[in-house]
């Protein structure tokens, strides 16, 4: 990474590179986006809310294999090019619930994933892609600990993709076309999990608060280090540190390292301390969490509306490639009515407890008449 201007500038005391503000870099001041903000769009209804809750159709053809409890689930023995509509319903409605569902040995190219894709939306468009209809996702060698001293973005992070946007993507997914043997791993972490882990005292807490998703320092190391232009200038948006999941209906922590810079509500002190908890709670949720290893003909499809994910960076020489493609989501809401996926789960054992209850005192009466019966028609 030489090439990043900060490390051109060497103090002649210490011999490392003098730490320089990115505006100071003529490529960023100079570059002008050639496409405007967006604006607000309402998507169509999610394909996931047409689905059989059951998923009949989809375990039809494919064998369910979850990894963890709480987050990714492989679906083994099936052929994404092969989903009917309604299997791809279903499998979207897996995902909103598993966070991210895996494949291997998959036989799309990038015209068939496309294709597929559009079933769930308008595709997305990032920042920094050409290719309207996708993006190239390569991997990191580079210490991202170390090049944080001269780049602002905390690229090798916890993040969802492009949180930033007004409409942050829904549904994304990766197809791998190159990859090394060992490497380049990515791991996912549920914002469903991540929320319920908190204590009730700062559920209340964040479930008042709007996170600052900022596109500022990606668009500054995007041109630093990346050497394109961003399409688009840069944005901050305001959206509820909690959200609200539109077809679960569960709330899910919308907090990320990667784009989140502060909280509206707060000063900037109790801001920062803030994120410096969130980012311990992110990085140790391990119970929360699922690491996948890649192949060539891999394919992950994810939520980030319930997920953050990052690539684990590593000195692997063979090269990195997929495809992603994206969808567009809905704004960002928070419906205080809403619960956390473990508050459901409780809330529902309950019930069938009280259910199953209330049922054995009824048998306990109906015997109780019944004996009462036979003991008037016994003679004494």
């Amino acid at each position: 990474m030489a090439h990043l201007e900060s490390r051109k500038h060497i103090s002649p005391d210490s011999g490392f590179p003098i730490t320089l503000h990115p505006r100071f870099n003529p490529k960023i001041t100079g570059h002008a986006p050639p496409d405007p903000l967006r604006e607000e769009i309402v998507p169509e209804k999610d394909r996931a809310l047409f689905a059989d809750p059951e998923k009949k159709a989809l375990f039809s053809v494919a064998k369910r294999v979850d990894l963890t409890e709480s987050v990714g689930t492989v679906l083994e023995n099936v052929q994404l090019s092969q989903l009917t509509p309604q299997q791809l319903d279903e499998l979207a409605l897996l995902v909103t619930e598993r966070g991210v569902v895996f494949f291997r040995d998959q036989d799309l190219d990038t015209d068939g994933q496309v294709k597929l894709f559009e079933h769930y939306g308008v595709l997305d468009k990032h920042p920094a892609q050409k290719d309207v209809r996708h993006v190239v996702i390569r991997g990191s060698r580079e210490d991202h600990r170390e090049i944080l001293k001269y780049t602002p973005w905390p690229s090798g992070d916890f993040h969802a993709d492009t949180s930033f946007e007004i409409n942050p993507p829904s549904y994304s997914l990766l197809r791998m076309e190159e990859h090394p043997e060992v490497g380049g791993d990515t791991a996912w972490v549920s914002t469903y999990g991540l929320y319920d882990a908190l204590s009730d005292a700062m559920k209340r807490f964040v479930d008042g608060l709007h996170a600052i998703h900022t596109s500022r320092l990606q668009y500054d190391t995007i041109l630093d280090l990346w050497g394109v232009g961003p399409n688009r200038p840069p944005i901050d948006s305001h959206h509820p540190a909690v959200r609200t999941h539109p077809v679960t209906g569960l709330k899910a922590l919308h907090v990320n390292p990667g784009f989140v810079t502060g909280f509206a509500e707060l000063k900037k002190v109790e801001s920062d301390k803030l994120l410096d908890f969130f980012a311990y709670h992110i990085h140790s949720a391990d119970d929360h969490a699922v690491r996948w290893k890649w192949a060539v003909g891999s394919v992950a499809m994810w939520d980030n509306r319930c997920t953050n994910h990052r690539v684990i960076p590593g000195s692997y020489e063979a090269p990195r490639r997929g495809i992603r493609t994206t969808v567009f989501g809905e704004k960002p809401y928070f419906d205080p009515a809403s619960e956390g996926r473990l508050e459901r789960e409780q809330r529902l054992k309950a019930d069938k407890l009280a259910v199953s209850s209330a049922a054995e005192t009824e048998v306990a009466k109906e015997e109780a008449v019944k004996l009462a019966a036979d003991s008037t028609l016994t003679p004494a």
